[in-house]
């Protein structure tokens, strides 16, 4: 099930990254419950989320909610890593 449609299709980076090509993107909600990032025209995922029956509960059914906010900041934070916007850190980091 494509979820929201247009209002939640992203826009790609228009052509500034080689594997995005003016391309947008969407995301999707597969049958097994997996929410999906892919290409609108591309049945392959970008990225793949897949919240446990705790999570779930614990977000109160509004994991779809979570999901789509996760993979929209961080097409933005891909973005601005293309665009220079952000440095890259080289030494070791600490994923909390």
């Amino acid at each position: 099930m494509l979820i929201g449609a247009v209002a939640d299709t992203i826009a790609a980076f228009r052509g500034e990254l080689p594997f995005m090509p003016t391309s947008f993107l969407e995301i999707v909600e597969l049958p097994d419950g997996r929410i999906e990032l892919r290409r609108a025209e591309d049945e392959g995922s970008l990225v793949t989320l897949d919240f446990s029956e705790d999570a779930k509960a614990f977000l109160q059914g509004q994991h779809v909610e979570v999901a789509k906010a996760m993979l929209s900041v961080g097409v933005q934070m891909a973005g601005k890593l293309v665009e220079g916007e952000i440095e890259r850190d080289e030494g070791p980091r600490v994923l909390h």
